[in-house]
């Protein structure tokens, strides 16, 4: 065996230390992957904002459906209610103007992690896209416009990155995005 050629014994060390980093460095992503829990507190509130559309046309009861869908996607509980109100023809028709309002609870970082009431959280990442989620559609960039001021005060947002490029009577597929993290309940298993 000429002294160039590397031992059996060096080539297991060798190999063995490579696996060793390998393992500290799944560990090290795993760890990453997993969610951190923040202590957080539901912060109950009514927020109001007005819609106008030249695109996406709404009926009271639409307009309802879909903010309620939006602010669950952001983390609100359960038990929230929107309400539009000034629809054409009553709350079945679309109409290009609205009212909304939404009673509604989030997440905030709690002051006291050891009070009563604390939940744990973890950030999340929401998208708002057309098809993202699902119910999104294209077009839809008025809401998500009009809409931006309910979500940055009614939510704990962080990393946020909020586009719109809304042009009335015209639908593009990339006219709207929203990429964040925001506070939501830990599910319990």
């Amino acid at each position: 065996m000429s002294q160039n050629q590397p031992s059996l014994a060096r080539i297991t060390m060798l190999a063995l230390g490579m696996l060793g980093m390998l393992g500290a460095a799944v560990t090290a992503v795993a760890a990453a992957a997993e969610p951190t829990a923040a202590p957080a507190q539901w912060h109950k509130q009514t927020l109001k904002f007005d819609y106008s559309g030249f695109t996406a046309l709404y009926s009271c009861d639409g307009l309802e459906g879909k903010v309620r869908e939006i602010l669950l996607t952001f983390g609100a509980r359960n038990d929230a209610k929107v309400r539009a109100t000034g629809c054409s023809e009553g709350s079945s028709r679309p109409s290009r103007f609205a009212w909304v309002t939404a009673e509604f609870s989030s997440l905030a970082p709690a002051a006291d992690p050891a009070a009563a009431d604390v939940v744990k959280a973890e950030w999340a990442r929401v998208q708002l896209a057309p098809n993202r989620p699902s119910y999104m559609e294209a077009g839809e960039c008025e809401l998500v416009e009009q809409i931006r001021e309910l979500l940055q005060k009614g939510f704990t947002l962080r990393n946020t990155e909020y586009r719109t490029s809304c042009m009335p009577h015209q639908v593009s597929i990339a006219d709207y995005s929203v990429n964040t993290e925001v506070l939501k309940p830990i599910a319990a298993n």
